[in-house]
């Protein structure tokens, strides 16, 4: 089942990215879990938003969890971890929507020196309800997905069609037989009947 774990935004500086927001669904995880697995993804997203370049978009591997990071020319970044079915496109597009608004309700001279604390941003929560499915939260997979099914059915028709065409022929050959035995008939009867007929 697809499943996003946690968005999180960090402001890149010269030695090392400070967390700004983050907001995590760990319910997946057994409650004396989620501590250990909140501090490892919090670990893993500073280390990656760290090692990417500014205006860089990457996603990476790690254990059974994707981690998705751009960061922006203005070292603004955004973290999304995911399990690896969740679509890549989608993630990018969210931590794209995410960052526009952060950067929108959030000026840029509180990014270096903020903290999850002092940062009023409280969206994120919602964010990671929203796209739990990437399917109906995003238009083009929805779309996407509807043109497959469509397609599916499609199939389906042709292959109908194609059956029934096949059962088609074999009637025609079938009558065209019988229109032969038809005309047998006829000019049997026809003679055998010459003979009772007065004129």
């Amino acid at each position: 089942m697809v499943k996003l774990f946690a968005l999180s935004i960090f402001h890149k500086g010269a030695s090392e990215a400070r967390l700004l927001k983050t907001a995590s669904d760990l319910q997946s995880f057994s409650f004396f879990q989620r501590g250990t697995v909140n501090e490892f993804m919090t670990f893993a997203s500073k280390t990656i938003v760290e090692r990417t370049q500014p205006a860089l978009r990457q996603s990476v591997k790690q254990d059974a969890y994707m981690c998705h990071v751009y960061v922006r020319a203005d070292n603004l970044a955004g973290v999304l971890i995911a399990d690896h079915e969740y679509p890549h496109r989608v993630a990018h597009t969210l931590i794209t929507k995410i960052l526009d608004d952060f950067t929108a309700k959030v000026s840029a001279d509180q990014w270096p020196n903020g903290t999850e604390a002092t940062i009023s941003f409280d969206v994120l929560p919602a964010f990671l309800a929203r796209y739990q499915n990437p399917v109906e939260a995003d238009p083009l997979t929805k779309m996407q997905n509807d043109l497959d099914e469509t397609k599916i059915i499609l199939k389906n028709t042709i292959e109908a069609v194609l059956e029934r065409g096949e059962k088609l022929d074999d009637m025609v050959s079938k009558s065209e037989k019988l229109s032969l035995q038809s005309k047998a008939f006829y000019k049997t009867a026809k003679k055998t009947n010459s003979c009772c007929s007065f004129t």
